[in-house]
């Protein structure tokens, strides 16, 4: 009874002995499946990264084919900065010099995003958090104007 429990606990155990003989199989089954598997590898793969950069470029708010554009650290500052200075020209003929100085700030944070690129980590986190809350007032300011 003892060597049953024994036998069905060390079953699940990855041993030399067992790895030499999995290797030897894949060795032989490998060459084998291979042709046959990678045309499904390669198609699911590319399933799967088209999703994810449909899911990134759904989070940053952007198309799929601006996605390339709001890469690295700050790219996502950089896509809600872009999608501040898209939202200005809906703007009315009455706010134009509220839309030009923001236009200005909005190039001063692209800027700014931009060099904190190389600041070490800690300035770097700084940086963007400063940037994140300057584009929230700016954000907040236009969505009233707009009247939402």
């Amino acid at each position: 009874m003892a060597l049953r429990k024994r036998a069905a606990a060390g079953s699940s155990r990855i041993t030399p002995a067992r790895a030499k003989n999995a290797i030897a199989v894949a060795k032989i089954v490998g060459p084998a499946v291979l042709p046959v598997l990678t045309p499904y590898l390669t198609r699911t793969a590319g399933s799967v990264r088209d999703r994810w950069d449909r899911l990134r470029a759904r989070r940053l708010g952007v198309g799929i084919d601006d996605l390339a554009k709001y890469t690295g650290r700050g790219g996502v500052l950089h896509a809600r900065i872009a999608g501040a200075a898209d939202s200005l020209a809906e703007l009315k003929d009455s706010d134009a010099a509220f839309a030009a100085t923001t236009r200005t700030r909005l190039r001063q944070l692209t800027a700014a995003v931009r060099a904190a690129e190389r600041m070490p980590s800690a300035r770097r986190k700084a940086a963007h958090r400063a940037v994140a809350v300057e584009l929230d007032r700016i954000e907040g300011e236009i969505l009233k104007r707009l009247g939402v």
